[in-house]
This record gives C-alpha cells, sequence and structure tokens, in this order.
C-alpha cells in the first residue's frame, strides 16, 4: 500500500532525507522514531504528495507521489504536527467544507462527521467554533478531518499531542481500529509507549536516513543483545556461582541474586532451576528484566540509557 524507495529532498544545500525506502503492507502501522529535524515530517509530507522528492520514487495506494500528486491526496488522511484550524468555523462547518473537498455528498458527509464527533466525545460541542476549543479538543478534530474520507492510508504526525490521558487512549484505540480495518499507517511519535502498543514496525530515522529497522522483538535482539534475566535467592550462593557460570552468562552478581543472558529460557532457566533444587538453593524468584523501546532508541541514536537497578540496588 506504502512503497518508497531512495527518496531523497533538499532544501537548497540541506540534505534533508538521504536514500529512504519503506513499505508498508495494509494492515500495518509503521512507527517513524528520531530527533527533531531526523527527517520524518518531510518523509510523510512527500508521501502525501505535499513536496516532491528530488530523486526516488514512491507510490500510495496505487498511485505515483509525482505523476499522480491529485489521486494519492484523496487516498490518503494527513495530521500534521501543527494542524491549521480555521478558528471562526464550527467544528461541524469545518468538516463539512473538508468532507466536501474530498468528493463526499452531503449525507455522506453529516453520517460521517456524527459518527466520528461521538467517538471522540466531541458531539456537545459541534456547534462552538473551534478558537474555544482546547489544544487536545482541536487535535481530535484535526484527527477527524484526516479520517472523514475513510481513506486506505493514514499519515499521522504526533497524533496524541497535547490530549489528555482519556482523550490519548481514544485515538490510540482508534488508530488500532484503522489497523484492523486493514488500513496502512504511518506514524511519527516522539511518545515511545504508544510506538511499542501500536507499531508493527518500527524505523528510527536520523540524519534523513533510516538507520534501524524492525519488530520491537527484533530491535532489542539487534541493539540490547539477549534476554536479561534476575534470579533472586533466600540464601547466599557461597561456592555455587562458579557451578551456574556453567550454565549461563552472569552479567552481574551479589549473594542473593543473579543477573544472566541466554538465547534460550525455553531451556535454560528450567535446567537453572533444577540445579538450584539440586543444590539446596530455595529460589524466591526468576524473572526477565524489563527492557524498553527507550533503551533501544537512545542506542541508536547515540546515547547511553540508564541501567535498571540491580536487586541488590536501591531504585531512584
Amino acid at each position: 500500500m506504502i512503497e518508497a524507495h531512495d527518496l531523497h529532498k533538499y532544501f537548497g544545500t540541506f540534505h534533508a532525507v538521504r536514500g529512504l525506502s519503506l513499505t508498508v503492507a495494509p494492515g500495518q502501522v509503521l512507527a517513524l522514531l528520531g530527533p527533531n529535524g531526523a527527517g520524518k515530517t518531510t518523509t510523510i509530507r512527500m508521501l502525501a504528495a505535499i513536496l516532491r522528492p528530488d530523486r526516488g520514487t514512491a507510490r500510495v495506494a496505487g498511485h505515483d507521489v509525482v505523476a499522480e500528486p491529485r489521486q494519492v491526496r484523496q487516498r490518503v488522511g494527513l495530521l500534521t504536527e501543527y494542524p491549521g484550524l480555521y478558528a471562526r468555523m464550527t467544528a461541524v462547518d469545518y468538516l463539512l467544507f473538508f468532507g466536501r473537498l474530498q468528493g463526499m455528498s452531503q449525507a455522506q458527509c453529516v453520517a460521517r462527521i456524527t459518527q466520528l464527533l461521538h467517538h471522540f466525545d466531541l458531539w456537545h460541542a459541534r456547534e462552538r467554533t473551534l478558537d474555544g476549543y482546547s489544544k487536545g479538543m482541536k487535535q481530535k478534530v484535526a484527527l477527524i478531518r484526516a479520517m472523514l474520507h475513510d481513506p486506505p492510508v493514514l499519515f499521522l504526525d504526533e497524533p496524541t499531542t497535547a490530549m489528555d490521558p482519556q482523550s490519548a487512549r481514544q485515538v490510540r484505540d482508534a488508530i488500532a481500529h484503522l489497523r484492523d480495518a486493514r488500513r496502512s499507517i504511518v506514524l511519527c511519535t516522539h511518545n515511545l509507549s504508544e510506538a511499542e502498543e501500536l507499531a508493527d514496525t518500527i524505523a528510527v530515522v536520523r540524519g534523513g536516513q533510516i538507520v534501524a529497522a524492525g519488530t520491537h522483538a527484533e530491535l532489542m535482539q539487534q541493539l540490547l543483545g539477549d534476554p536479561l534475566w534476575e534470579l533472586r535467592l533466600a540464601q547466599p550462593l557461597n561456592g555455587q556461582i562458579l557451578e551456574l557460570r556453567q550454565m549461563v552468562t552472569i552479567e552481574d552478581w551479589d549473594a542473593t541474586w543473579l543477573r544472566f543472558r541466554t538465547r534460550r529460557p525455553a531451556e535454560t532457566n528450567p535446567a537453572l532451576l533444577r540445579r538450584l533444587h539440586a543444590l539446596g538453593v530455595p529460589v524466591i524468584s526468576l524473572s526477565e528484566v524489563p527492557r524498553s523501546l527507550e533503551a533501544v532508541y537512545l542506542r541508536i541514536v547515540g546515547e547511553q540509557p540508564k541501567e535498571q537497578p540491580s536487586a541488590g540496588e536501591d531504585a531512584p
């Protein structure tokens, strides 16, 4: 549904996007992560046929973004990071205007606007002018505008900006529903937990290039290595630590706890527990140490993530 190959974009002498390629199939969500100025928004604008790429090709919903920009714009929904709303219009009039621009009939517009305003808890404010809306309410109106014509492709740039937790949950649920309905979605966000929850594939952009891409699990393995496990014991290990080193790669340890890595936990962990039982060492717990997308992201963009405190340390 979205295919881009070797996209480049210059602004004067500044090379904003450098050979970027990506694919998003129907029913998939791709999250673009990266620092400000990385090229994410420029990429979105090229894919939405707003900016013309200087080199490379892209097809969106079956149409070429250079040769068929009008058809592309009719088949995509776009939410920009700073959506410009017509402040003196009511929500209903504003959405009717954009629905008609997309070729929808009056009846289609009214039905769809009614459905979406109810879904996003804005029906009560439908006759108020947009200059009286809060930031979160305005963001929801802009999202409704992007979804109004039921496009097969959505580009969402920071969709939950300025929203309270309940509103943000409504938006995330709507995105999940759109994915289930076989829409192709590109999500630009600084909210890493949001990307972790919604995205099938994650691409990290830096300096106009995709520097890492894959599923959450794939990025964890590539950047952070094998899963880290923590074992807590009811009595000191004493000399048994030497024997355990033959079974697992121990990262850190103290008298009553240790952290280790293993590529095959389904095999290694039961064997480790059996051995500890045979040695008469009571086990309090064995659990995987949580690893977040933030740790992966910081590793890619060149910052060192803070380690989680070990069992024998005090958390901040």
